[in-house]
Order: structure tokens, then sequence, then C-alpha cells
């Protein structure tokens, strides 16, 4: 049988169980458009090409398959950049498919001419130049497999113009890939038996769990494990759903903005077993004062990430679920109640600083509206965040129960995330509930695609927190530069009426109960809809706490300040944040 290129690449993504891909078309990529339909899979027009990046990555992250995002050449495949960088940083697997100019002009600046592949070099996996057509159906099986396995990744292919619309006989590659990754090496016995002896010995042991336990699947595994030996569980931004925030060995987010039981377990601790996380610096604060009493097991896929950061005492280089099966078939059951007795006294301490612990007066707080998100929700929906304080807001107040709950762009913190990312993952989880949390800032990088919203009939409930600044920023020039305000306060339309004009449904809260109105009536909308959330520029709890500041040790937050008195009558937070 004989097909196109552009044929090819489509009976290759229906081979490869893809039925919906995030995309813009050009005139790099028409050719490849042009069979589309002819195989079923549904195309989503985006607005802009970062957004069908954001989107294929949210639908990966949600989905646990592989997502597509398709542009064309030039500056098609330039504006993919930020998205392919978000999904390296947070191993996210996606492939993502460029236009290019044919084969005779590359490498004469032609008209819409990048070096995609020379450009991506460092934020990719792998990418591939096709140019010939005999090489393109083997060349899109391994970028599958490349991205999806071992530590996912963003794969790309450059697709040049004559590539796509020459002729081939299509014969479907059998046999192993030509870019087979390398399998999962064989665990060290002596390792296994050197992390054995520290757990067994440890009087303060404390999991870091992070976002490779979500990709292993490990979910159950580390569970059983923490009970066994007794030992609490922080989590990671990217690894929230990993453990359950109703376990009585969950100690919250670690980190900057982490929860301060967390926090100040791990530098009490004298073992840290990290699974699957790569210590980055909003995880550790100061490394030079990290842990300092703890000796330290890291498990990972990517060999990379041991000792990269923080020199670990016994390093397992390998699958976490193989890993973790292992070292829980060989340590003793334990008991650690003093350690527990310590941990509940920091719990009940930050409880005091807590700002579900204090009554709103005239204004609206962030972290009142993710409580009752998480209230009339049950814990049970989809948080898609973008980046900033309302990321952080998220993070903190709404505990994910469930993996593949909770998507943000984690290590490169892109603004404009939230929305497309969102939309990408109501698509993977259709009869989910979906709320995509975003600040006024971030939401206008990329706001347009409230139009694939309603172009697409996606039920997004969006949830925009807007200070009228940039609010992350104008925290830290506030803590650290003089209040000198440089370039953070906006000037913002009128959002309620921005998403009427889009068709969307939507309603302005500006107090508690108008929230709470909000939020309900948001829920019953059978389409898209967008509630805006007026809170404080300035305040007491206009900002994020605790906080880390920038070079200080993990232990040493920057709290709110404490409630004197008892806490307020009615729902409290989780015991878990």
């Amino acid at each position: 049988m004989r097909k196109t290129g552009a044929e090819i690449v489509w009976e290759m993504l229906r081979r490869e169980g893809v039925e919906v891909v995030f995309g813009i078309p050009g005139g790099g990529i028409m050719h490849t458009y042009h069979p589309r339909r002819d195989y079923g899979i549904h195309h989503v027009l985006v607005r802009h090409e970062q957004s069908a990046a954001h989107a294929a990555d949210g639908y990966a992250r949600a989905s646990g398959r592989v997502g597509v995002a398709i542009a064309t050449s030039g500056p098609g495949a330039t504006n993919l950049v930020t998205g392919i960088a978000t999904a390296m940083m947070d191993s996210s697997p996606i492939v993502c498919i460029t236009g290019q100019v044919g084969t005779p002009v590359l490498g004469t600046d032609a008209f819409q001419e990048a070096d995609i592949t020379g450009i991506t070099l460092p934020i990719t996996k792998h990418n591939f130049l096709v140019t010939e057509i005999d090489e393109l159906a083997g060349t899109i099986r391994d970028a599958f497999e490349i991205a999806r396995s071992g530590r996912p990744g963003p794969v790309l292919i450059d697709l040049p113009s004559d590539v796509q619309m020459a002729e081939a006989e299509f014969i479907a590659p059998v046999g192993p890939t030509t870019y087979a990754p390398r399998p999962a090496p064989t665990l060290d016995s002596n390792a296994l038996d050197r992390a054995t002896r520290l757990i067994d010995r440890a009087h303060r042991p404390v999991i870091l769990a992070g976002r490779g336990v979500l990709l292993s699947r490990t979910g159950d595994e580390l569970a059983a494990f923490a009970e066994k030996t007794d030992t609490p569980v922080a989590v990671t931004l990217l690894g929230k759903g990993a453990f359950s925030p109703s376990h009585r060995l969950f100690l919250g987010m670690m980190g900057m903005h982490g929860h301060p039981t967390a926090n100040y377990a791990i530098q009490e601790a004298d073992l840290l077993i990290a699974l699957g996380m790569r210590f980055d610096d909003r995880v550790t604060g100061n490394p030079s004062a990290y842990a300092v009493q703890a000796r330290k097991i890291h498990v990972d896929i990517d060999e990379a990430e041991i000792d990269k950061v923080i020199a670990t005492d016994v390093a397992l280089h390998g699958d976490l679920r193989s890993a973790l099966a292992m070292i829980g078939s060989r340590v003793r059951t334990a008991s650690h109640d003093a350690w527990i007795e310590r941990i509940e006294e920091w719990r009940g301490n930050a409880a005091r600083h807590d700002a579900l612990h204090r009554v709103p007066a005239a204004d609206l707080p962030a972290p009142h509206i993710i409580d009752e998100i998480y209230a009339a929700t049950e814990g049970d929906a989809v948080i898609v965040t973008d980046v900033g304080q309302n990321q952080m807001w998220a993070a903190q107040y709404y505990a994910t129960k469930s993996a593949r709950a909770f998507l943000s762009s984690g290590g490169l913190g892109a603004m404009g995330f939230g929305l497309p990312a969102a939309i990408g993952a109501q698509i993977a989880r259709p009869d989910d509930e979906v709320w995509a949390i975003v600040g006024d800032g971030g939401f206008q990088m990329s706001l347009h695609e409230l139009a694939t919203l309603v172009q697409e009939r996606l039920p997004v409930r969006i949830a925009l927190i807007n200070n009228r600044c940039l609010g992350m920023v104008r925290q830290w020039q506030t803590m650290f530069y003089d209040r000198r305000y440089e370039a953070t306060d906006l000037w913002n339309p009128d959002f309620v009426r921005l998403a009427g004009a889009y068709g969307i449904e939507a309603y302005r809260a500006t107090d508690l109960d108008g929230a709470r109105a909000g939020i309900a009536e948001a829920r019953s909308v059978r389409g898209p809809v967008l509630i805006e959330f007026e809170v404080a520029r300035d305040g007491e709890l206009s900002d994020v706490y605790p906080m880390v500041p920038r070079g200080a040790a993990l232990d040493e937050m920057i709290h709110r300040t404490p409630v004197a008195a008892a806490p307020v009558a009615g729902r409290l937070p989780w015991t878990g944040r």
C-alpha cells in the first residue's frame, strides 16, 4: 500500500492509539493536515502553538498517555518551545510534530525556516529531522517509545514539506525500535542491603515522594511501605496525589511554600528516603543546610538526578516500583511513636498560623476560595493551576486525594500553563470535573484559549483569582525590595464581560458568601464557566505563607502572624495540610 508522508503520519498516530492532537495548521505543515479526517483522529484547534504544547502536556499528565502537538515551520515551531521545556522539566510525555521547509532549501534561511531541532536539543529527550520518507514510520514509533519510557519527556519530529508530499510503500514497523531505551538497570543488591540497614536503624525517618511515584504508579506500594516502617511522607508540588492527605503519616507538601510540619520534619530527620524526586532548589532551600542530620537514600530512574544537588548515602538507580517492593520485603516492621508525637506538636503549632483560622472581614482571601472549591467538589476534582500565588494557594489548600489530579508547571514555572493544560486534562478525562485555578497575570497569557473552550464545548471551570497585580513578584517586592513595586501592578479588563464576549457564563465574587454561591452556580453549568474572585492586593492574607526566603534553610520559614485566640468555629482545614 502506497502512502504519502502525510498519510503515514496519521496512520502511525492511529497505530499508537492517538485519539486527539492539539495544533494550528500553516504552510509548512498543510500537507500533513490534508488527510487527517480520513483517520478519525480529533484535532483541537488552539489559538497559539504554546497552548498546543501545554494542552498536549495536560492531556498526558491527566491520562498517563502520550500527548501530541502539531505546528507549522518557523514561528509555529518556535512557539512550541516554552511548552516543550515545561514538559521536559516535569517529565511529561509529549510528541511534537513540526513542519519544515523542503529539504532542497534547508539551511538557506528560506521563508519560515527555523532550526527547530537545534533549538530544542537541550529541552527534548530526543528529536528527529526526517529527510527520507522511508524513515518516517519507524521514526514516529521510536518517538512514542522514547517519550513514554524510562523517565518520560518530550520528543520532537521535524518534517520537511517534500517528505510530507512524497509517496512510498507503507510497511508497518516491526521488531524492536531503532532508538529503544536501555531497560531499567538491575538494582544493586549491596545498595539494597545498605538501604535496608539504614531504614531499620532510623528513629526519625521521612519519605520524600515526588512525581516519579505517580509516573511509576507506585502509590499503593508507597502507602504499604510507609505503614510498615511507620515513616511519615512529605510530597513535592508535582507529587501531590502520591499519598493520601487524610493518612495519619501525611506531612503535606514540602519546600519554599510547603507545610511547616513537612519542612521541620525534614530538617530534624535522621533518614530521608527520596523516591522519584530531584531535590529541586524550591524543595531544599539552602542545600548546604538541608537535613544535615539525615542519612539519605535516593531512588530514581534517571541516574543524572542522583547526587546532582544533594549527596546521598545510598543510591538506587532503577525502577521505583521494583526498588520499593524489594526494600519493603526486607525491612522490619517498625514503630516511631516519639517521632510521630513530635510531628503532631508541629502540626498543632502550624494550625495557629493557618489562614483558614481567620474570619474574612471585608476582603475575600484566596485560601478560603480554594477551601470552598475543595469543599464543594469533596476533593474529587482535577485541579490545573497556572503559576504564581494562585498555584501555591491551590497546592496548599486543595488536598489532592488521587493520582494525576493536580497538574501544574513545576520545574519551568510557565505562566499561561493553566488554561490550555486544563483543556487537555478535560479532553483526557471527559467525565471528571476540571478546575483551572489561575491568577489575573498568567490568565492573560493564554486567555485566547477561551475560544477553544467554546469551540470544543468543554465544561472547564475557571477560578480566576484577581488581585490586579503579578502577585508572587509583588510579594517578593514587599518582603525583600522595600515595597518598591516595579512593573507588577496590572490594569485589567472586565473579565466577566470578556468571558461573555466569548459566550462563556461568568460570575464575580467579592466576599465569601458570593464565592460560595458562584462556585455552586459554576458547578451547575454544563459548558465552560468563569468565576472572577476579587481579592485584596495588600493585607495580612494577600501573600502566600509560609515562605522560605532564597538562600535560607528549610526550617527558617517566614510565617503569617499566629492566631492568638481559639480557631474560628466551623469547618477547619485538613490536618494534613
